[in-house]
């Protein structure tokens, strides 16, 4: 490891110790960051970030202000308290939007729908079925009787090939995933909170005072209390933490301002998503059950069988019979476990861990980031 050329003024403003050093600049680690500030004005909070930008899914996302579609909360219900891990996500997105604003998130009330194709009819008919369960279920959550409503009457102005059924959740919205994380860290600096870019945490030292953070850039930062935020990196640093990660691929087309498509889409179980974006290119991800194994992975990248399944989609069934070009591909990476609920807790002395949003960390990520400030002001 190489000696940092550090200045005693770098040392004394960045790099010195801190009451608590944040690892990752996501939108967990930030909004933690800043609600820690609010609860402990006097700490010193530093944030370190391995890459340029968040390395994992906050500024790769689609935007998708959701807390889930029918076949997802159906599948969801199998592995606990749906109830409870639905609260969470509607009280991690009004918390954002109380956080940031919805100006600044450009956040738009559009509502969430499913589509079924032909060949899912019995799928559709199950979720169908399930409407008036649903709503009686998350009406405590949401604070609306009717939550999901079957929305088949809409499909033609879409537009769509082969789509008989869409049913549409009231309560979901579209954000831009950029503007939020521009407008997060401007408030986290102005916190006086220091965020360090390219600062990769290698090693995570326990110490009696604390913890000791050797940097890859041969700096080291002591700090009384470390936030473990890098959600489906998490085992690089704690290897014990049940955290796999998934990665998730992404197509944006050129503009195509004759198409309108108000609304954010589900389709597949929630595994293929689309929505057009302000500027009337269509956004298009997912894929990950294709393979789960070798989506399985932090390292970025694009797959032929993914790509393909996506062109085959738009191509098919949003846009019937046009070919418009691909002018942006990319790939995030989540963070997903056996249970739908984050991880919140101590994991080492001093080392408090909020990872693994399954998928929801637009949902998620201002509640989880919450709730760790809160346990590390307690600590």
């Amino acid at each position: 490891m190489s000696e940092p050329n550090l200045s005693y003024w770098e040392h004394q403003s960045f790099f010195g110790s801190a009451d608590v050093a944040v690892i990752g600049a996501g939108l967990v680690g930030l909004t933690a960051a800043r609600y820690l500030k609010q609860l402990r004005p006097a700490w010193r909070v530093v944030v370190l970030e391995r890459g340029a930008l968040p390395s994992g899914a906050s500024t790769k996302n689609a935007g998708f202000a959701c807390f889930g579609s029918i076949s997802e909360l159906m599948e969801q219900e199998k592995r606990g308290d749906l109830q409870a891990v639905v609260a969470a996500r509607w009280e991690g997105l009004a918390r954002l939007r109380e956080l940031l604003g919805d100006a600044e998130l450009d956040y738009r009330p559009v509502g969430g729908y499913e589509l079924f194709r032909h060949e899912e009819s019995a799928l559709a008919a199950e979720c169908r079925e399930k409407i008036g369960y649903f709503n009686r279920l998350l009406a405590p959550v949401v604070g609306h009787a009717v939550t999901f409503r079957d929305a088949s009457a809409e499909a033609r102005r879409f537009g769509f090939r082969g789509v008989d059924t869409l049913l549409k959740n009231e309560h979901e919205g579209s954000l831009d995933a950029g503007r939020m994380m521009r407008s997060l860290l401007a408030r986290v600096w102005a916190a006086d909170v220091p965020v360090l870019t390219n600062c990769a945490v290698e090693t995570l030292e326990t110490t009696a005072a604390g913890a000791r953070l050797h940097l890859a850039n041969g700096a080291v930062v002591e700090a009384g209390q470390v936030l473990l935020a890098t959600n489906a990196f998490a085992t690089e640093l704690l290897p014990e933490l049940a955290v796999t990660p998934g990665r998730g691929q992404v197509l944006v087309t050129e503009p195509l301002p004759d198409v309108h498509l108000p609304g954010t889409f589900h389709y597949d179980h929630g595994y293929a998503y689309f929505r057009q974006l302000a500027d009337c290119r269509i956004l298009l991800g997912g894929g990950r059950n294709l393979d789960f194994e070798a989506e399985a992975t932090t390292t970025p990248g694009l797959t032929n069988a993914v790509q393909a399944y996506l062109e085959n989609l738009l191509h098919d069934v949003i846009v019937p019979g046009r070919r418009p070009r691909v002018d942006y591909r990319w790939s995030g990476v989540m963070g997903f476990g056996p249970a739908l609920a984050p991880i919140i807790d101590w994991v080492r002395p001093g080392v408090l861990a909020a990872v693994r949003c399954n998928g929801m960390g637009v949902a998620l990520g201002a509640g989880t980031g919450w709730r760790a400030a809160q346990k590390l002001a307690a600590g």
